[in-house]
């Protein structure tokens, strides 16, 4: 059995938050077409990746933004960039936490574990995320990728990760519901706890995670049971 992690790193969106208000008013703007929402959001992960891999950084709600407004016009829909803006810049920042989310976060913070919000959110964004969800005293630290300019799941960004809390790789756990996010992490040296949110799965061609739960209260049942 792997050591017990150090730290716990959480990936915010989809993982902590419910994106469910926001996917509903990208779907108003769109005009109904619920069917182009998914691949909005595979289109911002998509342009994330873009300009990091060009050594250039942009802030995650604007390059939303303007994938929002790409995906609008190939659907032949016009969407302004003061209106893109409006919806997913502000959006992101009135998410809701799924309702397991703060009384599992602060299970696991009663046991010792160090508690990271570790995030592709910008850190203005990220700091209001967790205080509209109620969750800002559950982390002992929050840390965004416009820290280190890059995006996960760069290698980069997950060793800088744990620069910033002096551990060593094994030390840490990343705990997300994306499969391209917990496969970056394993490819980084860290354990990995993979969330089954709705919709999501992990990514065939990567090794299998350390952990995988249901949601964040069985993933902090099962990781207290490795404590006791």
């Amino acid at each position: 059995m792997q050591k017990l992690p150090k730290v716990l790193f959480f990936d915010v969106n989809e993982t902590l938050l419910d994106l469910s208000p926001l996917k509903n008013d990208v779907a108003e703007l769109l005009r109904g077409k619920t069917e182009l929402v998914s691949l909005w959001f595979t289109t911002l992960l998509h342009y994330s990746l873009v300009t990091s891999a060009s050594g250039k950084y942009v802030h995650f709600g604007k390059i939303g933004a303007a994938t929002l407004q790409m995906v609008a016009a190939n659907a032949g829909i016009s969407v302004s960039k003061e209106e893109a803006e409006s919806v997913v810049v502000k959006g992101f920042r009135k998410l809701p936490a799924y309702p397991e989310v703060k009384e599992a976060l602060n299970r696991l913070k009663s046991e010792g574990f160090t508690l990271v919000a570790f995030t592709n959110s910008d850190s203005k964004g990220l700091k209001a995320q967790l205080a509209y969800a109620g969750l800002t005293e559950c982390f002992d630290q929050m840390r965004s990728m416009e820290e280190v300019g890059v995006y996960k799941p760069f290698t980069q960004t997950y060793n800088w990760g744990i620069q910033q809390l002096k551990i060593e790789p094994d030390d840490a756990m990343l705990v997300a519901a994306h499969g391209w996010d917990v496969a970056g992490a394993q490819w980084a040296g860290w354990q990995a706890a993979f969330i089954q949110r709705p919709g999501q799965q992990q990514f065939p061609l990567a090794e299998p995670t350390t952990m995988v739960a249901t949601d964040l209260a069985d993933f902090a049942a099962q990781l207290i049971a490795r404590v006791m």
